[in-house]
Protein backbone atom coordinates (compact mmCIF):
# COMPACT_ATOMS: atom_id res chain seq x y z
CA UNK A 1 0.00 0.00 0.00
CA UNK A 2 2.77 2.39 0.99
CA UNK A 3 4.70 1.44 -2.16
CA UNK A 4 1.63 2.20 -4.29
CA UNK A 5 1.26 5.60 -2.62
CA UNK A 6 4.91 6.34 -3.26
CA UNK A 7 4.56 5.40 -6.93
CA UNK A 8 1.44 7.57 -7.24
CA UNK A 9 3.23 10.48 -5.58
CA UNK A 10 6.21 10.06 -7.93
CA UNK A 11 3.89 10.02 -10.92
CA UNK A 12 2.21 13.26 -9.78
CA UNK A 13 5.61 14.88 -9.28
CA UNK A 14 6.70 13.82 -12.78
CA UNK A 15 3.47 15.16 -14.28
CA UNK A 16 3.96 18.44 -12.38
CA UNK A 17 7.50 18.76 -13.76
CA UNK A 18 6.25 18.13 -17.31
CA UNK A 19 3.50 20.73 -16.89
CA UNK A 20 5.99 23.31 -15.59
CA UNK A 21 8.40 22.60 -18.47
CA UNK A 22 5.62 22.90 -21.06
CA UNK A 23 4.38 26.12 -19.46
CA UNK A 24 7.88 27.62 -19.49
CA UNK A 25 8.39 26.60 -23.13
CA UNK A 26 5.04 28.15 -24.11
CA UNK A 27 5.96 31.37 -22.30
CA UNK A 28 9.33 31.53 -24.07
CA UNK A 29 7.72 30.93 -27.47
CA UNK A 30 5.05 33.57 -26.78
CA UNK A 31 7.55 36.21 -25.64
CA UNK A 32 9.83 35.41 -28.57
CA UNK A 33 6.96 35.72 -31.04
CA UNK A 34 5.90 39.09 -29.63
CA UNK A 35 9.49 40.39 -29.72
CA UNK A 36 10.02 39.18 -33.31
CA UNK A 37 6.72 40.75 -34.42
CA UNK A 38 7.59 44.13 -32.90
CA UNK A 39 11.09 44.05 -34.42
CA UNK A 40 9.70 43.12 -37.84
CA UNK A 41 7.13 45.93 -37.69
CA UNK A 42 9.84 48.44 -36.74
CA UNK A 43 12.03 47.35 -39.66
CA UNK A 44 9.10 47.67 -42.05
CA UNK A 45 8.57 51.28 -41.00
CA UNK A 46 12.15 52.05 -42.11
CA UNK A 47 11.39 50.95 -45.67
CA UNK A 48 9.95 53.06 -48.47
CA UNK A 49 7.51 51.60 -51.00
CA UNK A 50 6.41 52.88 -54.40
CA UNK A 51 3.50 51.92 -56.63
CA UNK A 52 4.54 49.88 -59.65
CA UNK A 53 2.06 50.99 -62.31
CA UNK A 54 -0.65 51.13 -59.67
CA UNK A 55 -0.75 47.33 -59.56
CA UNK A 56 1.68 46.24 -56.87
CA UNK A 57 3.97 47.48 -54.12
CA UNK A 58 7.71 47.34 -54.77
CA UNK A 59 10.28 48.00 -52.06
CA UNK A 60 12.42 50.99 -53.07
CA UNK A 61 14.75 51.41 -50.11
CA UNK A 62 15.64 49.03 -47.30
CA UNK A 63 17.92 51.28 -45.26
CA UNK A 64 16.92 54.07 -42.93
CA UNK A 65 16.27 57.18 -45.02
CA UNK A 66 18.40 59.21 -42.62
CA UNK A 67 21.49 57.37 -43.89
CA UNK A 68 21.05 59.19 -47.19
CA UNK A 69 20.90 62.72 -45.76
CA UNK A 70 24.62 63.61 -46.13
CA UNK A 71 24.54 62.68 -49.83
CA UNK A 72 21.27 64.58 -50.31
CA UNK A 73 22.74 67.62 -48.54
CA UNK A 74 25.76 67.68 -50.86
CA UNK A 75 23.54 67.24 -53.92
CA UNK A 76 21.28 70.07 -52.74
CA UNK A 77 24.17 72.52 -52.34
CA UNK A 78 25.63 71.53 -55.71
CA UNK A 79 22.27 71.89 -57.48
CA UNK A 80 21.68 75.36 -56.02
CA UNK A 81 25.05 76.63 -57.23
CA UNK A 82 24.52 75.15 -60.70
CA UNK A 83 21.17 76.94 -61.00
CA UNK A 84 22.45 80.23 -59.60
CA UNK A 85 25.75 80.51 -61.49
CA UNK A 86 24.91 78.90 -64.84
CA UNK A 87 23.78 81.91 -66.89
CA UNK A 88 23.02 82.32 -70.58
CA UNK A 89 22.28 85.60 -72.41
CA UNK A 90 18.53 85.08 -72.43
CA UNK A 91 16.15 86.83 -70.02
CA UNK A 92 13.61 84.00 -69.78
CA UNK A 93 16.30 81.39 -69.17
CA UNK A 94 17.92 83.54 -66.49
CA UNK A 95 14.63 84.06 -64.67
CA UNK A 96 13.79 80.35 -64.89
CA UNK A 97 17.14 79.20 -63.48
CA UNK A 98 17.17 81.85 -60.76
CA UNK A 99 13.65 80.82 -59.81
CA UNK A 100 14.83 77.21 -59.49
CA UNK A 101 17.79 78.33 -57.38
CA UNK A 102 15.64 80.44 -55.05
CA UNK A 103 13.33 77.47 -54.41
CA UNK A 104 16.34 75.81 -52.75
CA UNK A 105 17.56 78.77 -50.68
CA UNK A 106 16.37 81.57 -48.45
CA UNK A 107 16.69 85.31 -48.02
CA UNK A 108 20.44 85.68 -48.51
CA UNK A 109 20.34 84.15 -51.99
CA UNK A 110 17.38 86.34 -52.94
CA UNK A 111 19.21 89.45 -51.69
CA UNK A 112 22.28 88.52 -53.73
CA UNK A 113 20.12 88.09 -56.83
CA UNK A 114 18.45 91.46 -56.24
CA UNK A 115 21.83 93.18 -55.86
CA UNK A 116 23.10 91.69 -59.14
CA UNK A 117 19.88 92.64 -60.89
CA UNK A 118 19.86 96.22 -59.59
CA UNK A 119 23.52 96.67 -60.54
CA UNK A 120 22.69 95.70 -64.13
CA UNK A 121 24.69 92.46 -64.13
CA UNK A 122 22.08 90.41 -66.00
CA UNK A 123 21.42 93.23 -68.48
CA UNK A 124 25.14 93.32 -69.31
CA UNK A 125 25.22 89.55 -69.72
CA UNK A 126 22.35 89.71 -72.22
CA UNK A 127 23.72 92.73 -74.08
CA UNK A 128 27.23 91.29 -74.44
CA UNK A 129 26.13 87.71 -75.18
CA UNK A 130 28.02 86.31 -72.18
CA UNK A 131 27.69 82.73 -70.95
CA UNK A 132 28.55 81.84 -67.35
CA UNK A 133 29.39 78.24 -66.51
CA UNK A 134 30.25 76.51 -63.23
CA UNK A 135 32.31 73.47 -62.30
CA UNK A 136 31.98 71.88 -58.87
CA UNK A 137 35.19 70.70 -57.21
CA UNK A 138 33.76 69.52 -53.88
CA UNK A 139 31.03 70.06 -51.32
CA UNK A 140 31.77 69.50 -47.62
CA UNK A 141 28.83 69.11 -45.22
CA UNK A 142 29.06 68.69 -41.45
CA UNK A 143 26.03 66.63 -40.38
CA UNK A 144 27.21 66.24 -36.78
CA UNK A 145 25.54 69.50 -35.70
CA UNK A 146 22.15 70.84 -36.84
CA UNK A 147 21.67 73.05 -38.83
CA UNK A 148 24.23 71.39 -41.10
CA UNK A 149 27.11 73.65 -42.12
CA UNK A 150 28.27 73.35 -45.74
CA UNK A 151 31.22 74.61 -47.75
CA UNK A 152 31.18 74.73 -51.54
CA UNK A 153 34.34 74.74 -53.68
CA UNK A 154 34.24 75.27 -57.42
CA UNK A 155 35.19 77.41 -60.37
CA UNK A 156 33.22 79.64 -62.74
CA UNK A 157 33.96 80.49 -66.35
CA UNK A 158 32.71 83.76 -67.88
CA UNK A 159 32.70 83.13 -71.61
CA UNK A 160 32.87 86.20 -73.86
CA UNK A 161 33.45 86.39 -77.59
CA UNK A 162 37.04 87.58 -77.02
CA UNK A 163 38.12 85.65 -73.90
CA UNK A 164 37.21 83.34 -71.04
CA UNK A 165 37.68 84.51 -67.46
CA UNK A 166 38.12 81.73 -64.90
CA UNK A 167 37.26 82.51 -61.29
CA UNK A 168 37.54 80.69 -58.00
CA UNK A 169 34.25 80.18 -56.15
CA UNK A 170 33.99 79.37 -52.45
CA UNK A 171 30.79 79.77 -50.47
CA UNK A 172 29.41 78.75 -47.11
CA UNK A 173 25.89 78.17 -45.83
CA UNK A 174 23.69 76.29 -43.39
CA UNK A 175 21.14 73.63 -44.30
CA UNK A 176 17.81 73.20 -42.53
CA UNK A 177 15.30 70.45 -43.26
CA UNK A 178 12.01 71.29 -44.96
CA UNK A 179 9.19 69.55 -46.81
CA UNK A 180 10.11 67.86 -50.07
CA UNK A 181 8.51 69.02 -53.31
CA UNK A 182 9.03 68.82 -57.07
CA UNK A 183 11.03 72.06 -56.85
CA UNK A 184 12.93 70.93 -53.75
CA UNK A 185 13.39 67.14 -53.99
CA UNK A 186 16.09 66.87 -51.29
CA UNK A 187 14.05 68.47 -48.50
CA UNK A 188 16.63 71.13 -47.53
CA UNK A 189 16.67 74.92 -47.44
CA UNK A 190 19.91 76.90 -47.70
CA UNK A 191 20.30 79.68 -45.12
CA UNK A 192 23.05 82.18 -44.24
CA UNK A 193 24.56 81.70 -47.69
CA UNK A 194 27.49 83.94 -48.55
CA UNK A 195 30.34 84.01 -51.05
CA UNK A 196 33.75 83.69 -49.38
CA UNK A 197 35.93 83.99 -52.48
CA UNK A 198 35.18 84.83 -56.12
CA UNK A 199 38.62 85.99 -57.26
CA UNK A 200 39.98 85.73 -60.81
CA UNK A 201 42.27 82.80 -61.61
CA UNK A 202 43.21 83.50 -65.20
CA UNK A 203 41.99 85.01 -68.48
CA UNK A 204 42.33 83.01 -71.67
CA UNK A 205 41.98 84.64 -75.09
CA UNK A 206 39.75 82.93 -77.63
Amino acid sequence: MIKSLNNLQSAFSLVRIYVIMITVMCAVVSVGSVWWSLDFAERQREKVYVLDGGASLVMALQQDVNQNRPAEARAHVKLFHEYFFTISPDKNTIEQRIGQALSLAGKEAYDQYQNLKENGFYDRVIAAGINCEIQTDSVVVNTAVYPFKALYYGKTAIVRSSNITYRNLETECELVSCARSDQNPHGFMIEKWRVIDNSDITVVKR
